[in-house]
């Protein structure tokens, strides 16, 4: 059997917790090899900059603005699409219908991922779209909400600062 020095992935979810409680999420996607396909980061003068979305940010935004009614007990609180990644708050309520289990963030990643590849191949896009898993944050306190709220509002302004950045 032939053996591989693959880098062992490091865990990106808290050990032990359970994802699909009601509560909030910071969470970030990221493209196959940051590649920089879903907006454009634009603002002259004295306008703030702003991302400026592809058709394949615009795919993400259509499929982002879809998951509430996709799924009755998440709300999309807030997001931005960047060039390279997308950050959104996503809060998970109490389920309150049928038996089936509430869906955990991966879940919801992981079906609006799908449906984003899905639509982007149909607009002929070849490859992977996004890179495997996500990043997440379990938003702690009202205090931790409020900063990350702000971070997501000033992404774009501060894209030139963002280690990916070309």
């Amino acid at each position: 059997m032939q053996t591989t020095n693959l880098p062992k992935r490091k865990p990106t979810r808290l050990k032990d917790f359970d994802y699909s409680l009601p509560r909030g999420y910071f969470v970030t996607i990221c493209t196959e090899d940051r590649r920089e396909i879903l907006s454009t980061i634009v603002g002259e003068g004295l306008a703030p900059p702003e991302a400026q979305l592809s058709a394949y940010g615009e795919i993400a935004k259509e499929q982002i603005l879809s998951l509430e009614a996709q799924y009755s007990n998440v709300k999309i609180d807030s997001f931005v699409i960047m060039p390279n990644h997308i950050h959104m708050v996503l809060i998970l309520h109490e389920n309150t219908g049928g038996a089936s289990p509430s869906p955990t963030i991966s879940d919801v990643v992981c079906s609006f991922k799908s449906r984003c590849a899905r639509a982007s191949r149909n607009l002929g896009f070849k490859g992977k779209l996004f890179q495997r898993s996500f990043y997440d944050h379990v938003i702690r306190n009202k205090e931790d909400y409020k900063g990350i709220s702000k971070y997501i509002y000033e992404n774009p302004l501060n894209w030139e600062k963002d280690e990916f950045f070309k």
